[in-house]
């Protein structure tokens, strides 16, 4: 397991960066775009997308999810509609849960 900031991360973890990292990196080559490129388009600097395509779990998600979406890496659905459609559904769904999750209450009603 590595070690980032005090926590452990899986080993299904570390692999899920990798792979997304090496997908945003084919991505890009394919695209003959270079990391310069890709820094501006989506607005982060050149040492953040490489950090990305080496998979640092330290980047911020959200860097991550634009830069793959600039490069046409899929993260959930291809198309907008699509993905419109499967926000739609999780948040109904979460409507329906609970707001936090607690610890059921345990009554000692031995006397």
């Amino acid at each position: 397991m590595a070690k980032i900031k005090n926590r452990l991360l899986s080993a299904l973890s570390q692999d899920a960066l990798q792979l997304l990292g090496q997908r945003v990196r084919e991505a890009r080559l394919a695209r003959r775009m270079t990391t310069s490129e890709l820094a501006v388009r989506t607005g982060i600097s050149r040492s953040l997308v490489q950090r990305i395509e080496r998979g640092d779990p330290a980047c911020a998600i959200g860097a991550v999810f634009e830069a793959a979406a600039v490069c046409g890496v899929p993260l959930f659905e291809s198309e907008p509609q699509a993905l419109a459609a499967s926000l739609a559904r999780q948040t109904e769904k979460m409507a329906l849960l609970p707001k936090a999750a607690r610890k059921p209450l345990v009554v000692n009603d031995d006397f």
